[in-house]
């Protein structure tokens, strides 16, 4: 891992010591950092009606959207207790590509020797949001 990017897992991993994960024990902690070079960090905050769980990526980009931040270089997430990498959920991807560009890199890890380094495109590949906004809507279709 990039010393960058390995210093934001670090500060991930640090973060998942505030999840709040008494249901599923799975803890996850998000790094984002930001444009000007900060460092805003995020964790799941379950809840016992599961889909009232906040992710950690995306409590991570609610703060730095609070502290007025809204452009963003980079994501790392840990998931100090998977057994493998596990990568940001469909919901989470959604609100990572409404706020990063298409080339930002998404880093998912569950140690530092074992993690994947992906894009906000490739974890979201057929993105109407960066494709109209790229002006790509309508290339390689067909019309009726």
């Amino acid at each position: 891992m990039q010393s960058e990017y390995a210093s934001l897992f670090k500060r991930a991993c640090k973060a998942c010591e505030q999840s709040y994960a008494p249901y599923s024990h799975f803890r996850v902690g998000a790094a984002l950092l930001c444009e000007d070079g900060s460092i805003i960090t995020g964790v799941n905050v379950e809840n016992r009606s599961f889909g009232l769980t906040i992710c950690a990526e995306r409590n991570a980009i609610a703060a730095a959207i609070t502290a007025g931040k809204t452009k963003f270089k980079a994501l790392v997430i840990a998931t100090p207790d998977a057994a493998y990498p596990v990568s940001p959920c469909g919901a989470c991807r959604q609100v990572i590509s409404e706020f990063m560009p298409a080339s930002a890199p998404v880093i998912f890890g569950n140690t530092e020797d074992s993690y994947v380094t992906s894009t906000v495109a490739e974890l979201m590949p057929h993105d109407a949001l960066h494709d109209l906004s790229s002006g790509h809507a309508h290339e390689g279709q067909g019309h009726s």
